[in-house]
């Protein structure tokens, strides 16, 4: 992740949502222009393998175009 990290801020992006904490215990993102950062917690490289129903609420809220839940 530092390196992900390392290469977004490298974009020169504006952050236009800070870091945020998305479901208690599911992980946290950050809004650019054009792009959201989301990270989440106790999966490995493969996400959908290490925590299927946090990738599915992801998935769900970028094909409806909406924010990742916050609670």
């Amino acid at each position: 992740m530092i390196g992900t990290r390392f290469s977004i801020s490298h974009l020169g992006l504006k952050i236009k949502i800070p870091w945020y904490l998305v479901f208690r215990s599911t992980g946290w993102t950050e809004v650019y222009e054009g792009m959201t950062f989301a990270s989440v917690r106790g999966a490995g490289h493969e996400v959908p393998l290490f925590q299927p129903r946090r990738t599915f609420q992801l998935f769900q809220s970028f094909l409806a175009g909406k924010p990742l839940p916050k609670t």
